[in-house]
């Protein structure tokens, strides 16, 4: 959602902060809030003038015409002020048809004013501009201000002057307060424009000798311009609409919607009812609403939400979990119902987003099963099938009843089911598995055209007709308020509409895609991409639809990908001026830019006139940036479709992005082919319903356009309707409106004044709000409606007036479009014809993975670690637990090296071990090597890998070999003695025995502390006792054939593993055997390592060159030839 309102107390902070005039505003930051845990005594501290002034005290929860309402307290000292207080606070109130509780209120200064001192102001958005309205006269008693106030409209990028102010809108103020209040109105309009306001309303607005009071305030602001507007907004707190609670999961959900890039949704209307629902899509959910509240369920339905824009499975378990466990706090005596529902996804994996819900479902069985919860399942869209399996089998495994359909049903067939008024069918017909490239699941044996060149509904002579189908009998009831249409008069004079059309100068095309139409793609979307490619093969388009690509973020290159069964490449440039020089043919941009960054780069775009049609895929542009985008391509006579949305389709010719789903969804809805029915929806998911029920009900769809759920798309309803009127192949049009603005009754002035003459199918979703007692914002910003006119029920009357054919609900438009249909094949209007079978198209492998149908052996394996999911897993535990657990360095080597979680001890002990070998000074080789490599302007890993390079049996390798040796010796039971008289006799040194510097005389503190250590803490240590008692043999002979402290840590190693209790003996012998234990001294000297090389680097030593008098020449004295 976009625009939302704020409390009066936010309003007047940001006029107070920010407002810039020379009216004098008085009152400024004078306001104090109060609530029922107000403490009076601090409260007066903050605000003394609480104790000296008259006051004014009213609630601050969004609730309008207060003061007729008997809801202001004027004129007050504090302690009246506390008495009238007493009255409301914490009570329960009705305003209209909510019921709510006073909680918040506003206490301000009384000023004191004489009535013609009251003046009105508002400022609101529309498409076109922003009206500024003023009134003479304001207060309690303005009444209808539409219809009073002088207005102004000032348009878009345009500025608003003190003079127009004067001329347009003061003509009756009198002239002693025109100056002032012209600056004043001025000042408030360019705080609108900079704080992203879309509503501000003052009345009244007092003005006196004084200077200017604003008494009453109320405001909405873009919430979209928050990324632009922070810095002045600070943390805006939206408060629901008055009677309607906040409730802590409505704020859990909106943290997770906004830390997402997926559209997370819910609102709680009534936590008792039994009615819950889990829809995916924001056009989808308000369908499942409407449909609810037409059978009767609006007292039960406990909420309203929807997820979208493909979730994780994490994010929707979370959203989940949080529904189940809202609808399983308190029992109905009639058990509850959820629904699961969905319209057909464009390109959401039905599959991963169900795990998530089914892993809350698992959560929840107890809960779910004691609460007699029933659960109702239908979607669509790719890997659905796999999603209904896996939901089906935890209805199964866990004994909740959970109802699952597929495409094959009406989406809202499962509510009628729900409530009980239709009976739940025992075995659903499977549809084709998402795997089948190539079944035409649709039952329809004949339909295309033999040509997929020409127009689906192309007339053709007499003798190939087809017998016409007779049109069905019992046209629906609602069909019975339009006028009979003269189907073939409708049609006449097409070909002249279209050429008319493109004779106009300036005007915007009525084509936008062809065949031959070529693209580029802003974005480095190659899924999106690869989607338009196969669509373009199974159309049979000579080339790909898509030229080029523009990503800015790398290099110019060129991308791979499928072309049917060969490979082909796009290129991808840096900047939008490459990509247009090198393809003047393009004329469609399909952009896949960021919110943030969508508006600079369609305003780039709009610069090359190559360029027609512009799709903006991004939710949450801020209005006022789209209108500008709007103004542009109005001058530049170029199409925008979006934002917010998923595309359009024109089958046989074009797809935008993911428009219409995977392959499998594109052959069942028959896109790859035109039909005869064109459709424009706000929705993109519900679009692809669309696709399915007319291919159901048709010979299919001939273009479809989701204009995008946006308060202005940049394309409207009307646009796209007379488009499809000038189209000589579009013999209906289907279009499904939405609550809010009143862009459907221009298609209701098209149709009285006979500009629109083909038949047109036209429901409006949002039914439901007329219902509700509070305020609902829908998931579509722009569903929303701000006067009665935008109602979804007012909208769909006017259109059944005008003449369009409306059904009764969402649940009949198959009904009546089946019908429109069947009335235009029996007229001969459109001639069905053979379906010609599309060529075939490969399965990706990653798709084919993803749905199991192939299998292949991995090239790596791992079992220690897995990054994708939602948090990182060492050896099976997750990240979060390690930091919990507090495990260390120790225990993370433990997951990841012994896959274990060993005990505290020896995680301390491996700690201590990297610390003790982590340095031995500048002169040992790997150091030394390491100083060179600096010295030499090597960079951090190559002077590292010089260093560990030198690592082996005579240094630092020892810790593998002295364990090796010394349990060799001890497991065959050779006593001290004979191990050290072997090992001479055989030549061999005893590894991890002997040190340079140190000596039984001078030992090695670093062993005394391990020793230490290990005694103290070890189980047992009956390697390290072994080779203690080989050190008293070898320093009996030579002082210095010291146990060193690779040879400690070794043997010490050895005893760890064999007595911690975590593995067997063969485990403890495999990991020494597999080279474990060199693995400590080289973890922990690669940190002494890197400290010689920033030392050096600190240092700004120069090349390392050794000195001649440290080397020994010992060349030959005579060399013969």
């Amino acid at each position: 959602m976009s625009a939302k309102a704020i409390s009066e107390q936010t309003g007047k902070e940001f006029l107070y902060k920010y407002i810039c005039t020379s009216a004098a505003v008085q009152n400024r930051f004078k306001y104090a809030s109060v609530t029922a845990d107000t403490d009076w005594d601090r409260l007066t501290q903050d605000h003394p003038w609480l104790l000296t002034e008259r006051l004014v005290v009213k609630p601050d929860q969004l609730i309008k015409r207060r003061g007729k309402l008997g809801l202001v307290g004027v004129n007050l000292d504090l302690s009246g002020v506390q008495e009238w207080l007493k009255a409301r606070l914490m009570r329960e109130t009705t305003v209209g048809k909510a019921k709510g509780v006073l909680k918040n209120f506003l206490i301000e200064p009384f000023v004191a004013h004489k009535q013609e001192e009251e003046f009105y102001v508002c400022i609101y958005a529309t498409r076109e501009g922003d009206h500024v309205l003023f009134h003479h006269e304001g207060g309690v008693d303005v009444g209808d201000v539409d219809a009073k106030a002088q207005k102004l409209l000032v348009g878009v990028d345009e500025k608003l002057s003190e003079d127009e102010v004067k001329s347009q809108l003061l003509t009756h103020v009198p002239p002693d307060k025109k100056e002032i209040l012209a600056s004043f109105i001025v000042g408030l309009f360019n705080l609108y424009e900079d704080l992203y306001f879309t509503y501000l309303e003052i009345n009244p607005l007092v003005v006196t000798a004084d200077g200017v009071f604003v008494l009453d305030m109320a405001a909405k602001i873009d919430a979209t311009a928050d990324y632009i507007c922070k810095a002045k907004w600070g943390d805006v707190e939206f408060p629901p609409p008055f009677g309607r609670e906040a409730y802590p999961e409505e704020a859990y959900i909106a943290d997770l919607d906004a830390k997402s890039g997926a559209s997370l949704k819910l609102t709680l209307l009534n936590p008792s009812g039994r009615i819950w629902t889990m829809v995916a899509g924001g056009g989808a959910s308000v369908v499942y609403s409407d449909t609810i509240c037409d059978l009767g369920g609006v007292n039960e339905l406990a909420n309203y939400g929807e997820y979208s824009g493909a979730p994780s499975e994490q994010q929707t378990y979370d959203y989940a979990k949080t529904i189940l466990s809202l609808m399983t706090r308190e029992k109905h005596p009639d058990g509850k119902v959820l629904i699961i529902g969905g319209s057909i996804a464009n390109f959401t994996n039905v599959a991963a987003t169900f795990k998530g819900i089914v892993r809350a479902i698992k959560d929840y069985q107890g809960p779910l099963k004691e609460h007699e919860v029933t659960i109702f399942v239908r979607r669509g869209g790719p890997n659905y099938q796999e999603g209904l399996r896996v939901m089906g089998e935890v209805g199964k495994t866990t004994g909740i009843p959970i109802h699952v359909f597929g495409t094959e049903t009406h989406m809202t067939a499962i509510v009628g089911m729900a409530l009980g008024h239709r009976p739940i069918p025992n075995q659903p017909p499977m549809a084709a598995h998402t795997a089948n490239f190539l079944l035409n699941s649709s039952g329809s044996a004949s339909t295309p055209a033999p040509s997929r060149t020409a127009s689906f509904s192309e007339p053709r002579a007499a003798n190939d007709a087809t017998p016409a189908k007779k049109s069905k009998p019992g046209v629906p009831p609602a069909t019975a308020h339009c006028p009979t249409w003269s189907l073939k008069s409708a049609f006449a004079g097409d070909t002249q509409e279209q050429q008319a059309s493109s004779d106009r100068a300036g005007a915007k095309a009525t084509t936008l895609f062809s065949k031959h139409t070529k693209s580029i793609v802003w974005g480095m979307q190659t899924r999106a991409v690869q989607g338009m490619l196969d669509f373009d093969y199974i159309c049979s388009r000579d080339e790909p639809s898509v030229a080029a690509m523009v990503y800015p973020f790398t290099g110019d290159h060129k991308q791979k990908f499928y072309w049917g069964h060969k490979e082909i490449l796009i290129p991808v440039y840096k900047n939008m001026g490459d990509a247009m020089k090198k393809h003047p043919e393009v004329d469609v941009l399909i952009s896949f830019a960021s919110l943030r960054s969508a508006f600079d780069s369609t305003m780039e775009t709009m610069q090359y006139p190559q360029i027609h049609t512009i799709a903006i895929i991004a939710e949450g542009i801020p209005e006022a940036q789209t209108r500008k985008l709007i103004k542009k391509a109005d001058e530049k006579g170029v199409t925008i479709i979006g934002p917010a949305t998923v595309g359009g389709i024109k089958p046989g010719c074009f797809k935008i992005g993911n428009t219409g789903g995977m392959l499998d969804n594109i052959l069942a809805s028959k896109l790859y082919r035109p039909g005869s029915v064109a459709y424009v929806s706000r929705s993109g998911g519900m679009s692809n319903e669309l696709n399915n029920i007319i291919s159901r009900t048709t010979d299919g769809v001939f273009e479809g356009v989701a204009i995008g759920g946006d308060r202005y798309p940049g394309s409207t309803f009307m646009d796209h309707v007379l488009r499809y009127q000038d189209t000589p192949g579009v013999k209906m049009i289907v279009v499904l409106g939405e609550i809010g603005g009143t862009e459907e009754y221009r298609i209701c002035q098209g149709i009285k004044e006979g500009r629109i003459t083909k038949p047109v199918v036209c429901w409006c979703i949002g039914t439901c709000a007329t219902m509700f007692s509070s305020e609902v914002q829908f998931g579509h910003a722009g569903a929303c409606a701000n006067q009665a006119s935008e109602t979804a029920v007012a909208k769909n009357q006017a259109l059944r007036d005008a003449g369009a054919y409306v059904p009764k609900s969402f649940d009949e438009l198959g009904d009546v479009i089946r019908t429109v249909y069947d009335d235009l094949v029996a007229n001969g209007i459109i001639v069905p014809a053979q379906e010609v079978p599309p060529p075939t198209v490969p399965m990706d492998y990653s798709w084919a993975r993803e749905l199991g149908l192939i299998r292949k052996p991995a090239s790596f394996m791992t079992s220690i670690c897995d990054e994708r999911g939602q948090e990182l897993i060492y050896a099976g535990m997750p990240i979060t637990e390690v930091f919990k657990e507090e495990m260390g360095l120790g225990g993370v080597l433990g997951l990841l090296w012994f896959q274990r979680r060993l005990p505290r001890y020896a995680c301390q002990f491996i700690e201590m071990c990297l610390m003790v070998t982590a340095d031995h000074g500048p002169a040992v080789s790997g150091a030394h090597n390491t100083i060179v490599c600096a010295r030499a302007g090597k960079d951090l890993i190559s002077s590292l890998t010089s260093g560990l390079l030198t690592i082996g049996d005579r240094f630092g390798g020892a810790l593998d070999a002295a364990a090796k040796q010394f349990s060799k010796a001890f497991d065959s039971g050779l006593l001290p003695m004979e191990f050290v008289n072997k090992m001479k006799k055989e030549g061999r040194l005893i590894m991890g025995i002997g040190h340079r510097v140190k000596s039984i005389n001078n030992p090695d503190m670093r062993v005394q502390i391990l020793k230490d250590f290990v005694k103290q803490h070890f189980p047992a240590t009956q390697l390290l006792d072994y080779a203690l008692d080989v050190e008293k043999i070898t320093t009996s002979k030579k002082p210095n054939l010291i146990l060193n402290v690779d040879g400690f840590i070794g043997v010490a190693f050895v005893d760890l593993l064999r007595t911690c209790g975590g593995f067997t003996r063969d485990e403890a012998d495999e990991f020494v055997e597999i080279g474990a234990l060199n693995g400590i001294f080289v973890l922990g000297r690669s940190m002494g390592f890197i400290g010689h090389y920033l030392d050096q680097k600190r240092l700004k030593q120069g090349l390392y060159r050794h000195p001649w008098d440290d080397i020994s020449y010992v060349l030959p004295e005579h060399m013969s030839m």
